[in-house]
């Protein structure tokens, strides 16, 4: 697992790094959209090198990449110079759209179009190299550095707009190296680790290290922590659960955006909320477990699931024992399956040599093991619904009428007194 993750989180330590930064100057300029925005710009560079015939990852595609993005960069800049006229986030989104529809019309025309088109949103940075963690980390070096010696000018333009401009400084000068610089920034990143990653870095960590820091230098701090901590989230859950990494890094970003937002609700609600929404949450399942015994049921199938015995307890005892039975059956069978097509693979691959008659044997065979198998189902189903049945009211009345006496106790605490008390 280490040799296998270590490139790829180094890799997302670097475009913490960078993006980090960047996203902090994109909140302050309210423009939350431009990374999504330029790199769809650079994509459709990516895919008119496809056209052209050059690889995704060869140097031709990032210098068509590269080309469209600083053409992107050039318009954003002149945009903000009319920004009462025509806002910037409006042409922000329009050369989204207009790129991704482009993109689209380009790889529909291109052999394995889709397959491109999930390599660009997606990227591919559990199969990055040194190499290229290297040369991309000397980039970044190179343009942190460049943002160092200019910082003064590029904080105002970004924080202090009216500052700037009082002082004379030459913002469309300014706006042209913040955006160009951006865009060097993003063609390099949407090659390893795609649209939506390049776009979660560069927002989330800024995003929430905003909620709880002041200054500019505490806000990038707290998000390089943030960045490296969902980072690390992401690849352990793409290990443990077999989860495509981009995705996973994305998802864990957004898991830690709905961590805080919910945190920072309940720590300024009123004491009682969460008592009131438990509740009328309590109330509803309870109506619809009564009135839709047979509908999903998602938070009961949850509970069932981490605790089988919670069925059980609704099911009559020679019930019982026929679902533990078929239980252990399909999960018998689900091993053996497992086992017999991916003897069925290596054969199919040439791996393995098997006689045509004994590969007939072992297809009728996983067909009918299958078959049991989804009779066994079949029997948890049936067993499911007579659960169900039961607890409708078992459970639907009690849940009903605990909720209703939590909502008129509440509301009864509210009320003011009556006059003359």
């Amino acid at each position: 697992m280490f040799e296998l993750l270590f490139w790829p989180f180094v890799a997302g330590l670097v475009l913490t790094g960078i993006h980090a930064y960047f996203g902090l100057h994109v909140l302050a300029r309210g423009i939350v959209f431009v990374d999504l925005s330029l790199a769809q710009v650079a994509a459709l560079g990516i895919t008119v090198a496809i056209l052209a015939g050059h690889p995704v990852q060869s140097a031709a595609a990032y210098w068509y990449a590269l080309a469209f993005a600083g053409g992107g960069a050039l318009l954003f800049a002149l945009v903000r110079r009319h920004e009462r006229a025509l806002q910037q986030e409006a042409v922000i989104g329009i050369v989204y759209a207009v790129c991704a529809a482009l993109g689209v019309i380009a790889l529909d025309r291109a052999p394995q179009g889709a397959e491109h088109i999930k390599q660009i949103l997606i990227g591919s940075i559990v199969t990055v190299r040194p190499q290229e963690v290297a040369s991309l980390a000397l980039l970044y070096v190179a343009i942190g550095t460049l943002h160092w010696l200019l910082r003064r000018p590029l904080l105002e333009v970004s924080f202090q707009p009216v500052l700037a401009a009082a002082k004379g400084r030459r913002v469309f000068l300014w706006d042209l190296v913040f955006y160009g610089s951006f865009a060097l920034v993003v063609t390099s990143s949407v090659r390893i680790a795609g649209v939506l990653l390049v776009f979660s870095y560069l927002i989330v960590p800024a995003a929430i290290a905003g909620l709880f820091a002041v200054t500019v230098r505490s806000r990038l701090l707290l998000a390089w922590a943030l960045g490296a901590a969902g980072t690390a989230a992401g690849l352990g859950a793409s290990w443990a659960w077999d989860l495509p990494t981009g995705p996973a890094i994305v998802a864990a970003f957004g898991a830690a955006t709905a961590a805080v937002a919910l945190a920072l609700a309940l720590r300024r609600a009123p004491r009682l909320l969460p008592v009131k929404i438990l509740s009328t949450a309590a109330v509803a399942v309870g109506i619809l477990l009564m009135a839709f015994p047979q509908m999903d049921q998602p938070w009961l199938d949850a509970l069932e699931h981490a605790a089988p015995s919670f069925q059980e307890v609704f099911l009559t005892p020679s019930e019982r024992e026929m679902r533990q039975d078929s239980v252990q059956a399909i999960t018998r069978a689900s091993a053996e399956l497992t086992l017999l097509r991916a003897r069925e693979q290596d054969v199919r691959w040439g791996t393995t040599q098997m006689a045509t008659e004994k590969q007939d044997r072992l297809r009728q065979y996983i067909a009918a093991r299958s078959e049991i198998q989804a009779g066994d189902q079949m029997v948890l189903t049936e067993l499911r619904v007579q659960a169900r049945a039961r607890q409708r009211w078992g459970l639907g009345i009690p849940l009903l009428l605990i909720g209703t006496a939590a909502l008129l106790l509440l509301r009864r605490r509210h009320d003011p007194p009556a006059a003359g008390n």
